[in-house]
């Protein structure tokens, strides 16, 4: 069974009306679809915004439904000049960017008594992704990068250079590395995918509501060609 995540209801409620033999099962104020989509079992779930949210949601998925992996759809800031307002990045990996240890000898960005600065998203995964992304919405650039996140909506010049200069990340959002901890201590695998809505700078706040639904309908077409190639 595959576990599907989204922030918000707009990045899961087109997943949720292509679903078949859907049952319903709310905790910890995530409602959970249990069913199949294009024939692959799926547990799709809106997790709300924010770390916390995503890593409860995930490990949910993890004790109640045993998923044998994990995918975090929805939008992001771009951090990469080349990558434009409807691309697609699928993550190489993933860090914590408002993870601030440095006090105690760590680099920015990684959690104290971990052995890892960064998880590493599957590569199975992403080949598949990279794949249909070809076939469904060949009209996007699609890009394999690190996704950075934090409890922050970017829009502003002076933090996304600092992302850009301190991690390399290609987009930043909320909730992605939360998803892949929670991943990684429990040894399963994730991919985040992540259309490109705004360009996590100054022009973030208009740009966001213009772009958000294309985004999310990129998105949608390429969950639904990936479960029916699972």
């Amino acid at each position: 069974m595959l576990g599907i995540i989204g922030a918000m209801d707009e990045e899961v409620a087109k997943i949720k009306e292509q679903m078949d033999n859907v049952k319903v099962m709310s905790k910890a104020a995530m409602d959970f679809y249990e069913g199949t989509l294009n024939g692959k079992e799926v547990v799709v779930v809106r997790s709300g915004i924010g770390k916390v949210n995503a890593a409860m949601c995930a490990q949910i998925l993890v004790d109640t439904y045993e998923v044998e992996a994990v995918i975090n759809t929805g939008i992001a800031g771009s951090l990469n000049a080349q990558i434009d307002i409807g691309d697609i990045v699928l993550s190489t990996d993933t860090l914590e960017h408002d993870m601030d240890a440095v006090a105690f000898g760590y680099p920015v960005g990684q959690i104290p008594r971990m052995d890892t600065l960064s998880f590493e998203a599957d590569e199975k995964l992403r080949a598949l992704a990279k794949k249909v992304c070809g076939e469904v919405v060949p009209e996007v650039s699609v890009f394999e990068g690190r996704v950075v996140s934090g409890d922050q909506f970017v829009s502003d010049k002076g933090k996304k250079d600092w992302l850009v200069e301190n991690f390399n990340g290609y987009c930043t959002e909320m909730e992605g590395a939360a998803i892949a901890h929670a991943a990684y201590l429990n040894g399963i695998p994730f991919l985040i995918i992540r259309a490109i809505s705004d360009k996590a700078d100054d022009s973030a706040s208009m740009d966001y509501p213009t772009f958000e639904a294309q985004a999310i309908e990129h998105s949608v077409k390429l969950l639904l060609a990936m479960c029916e190639q699972m």
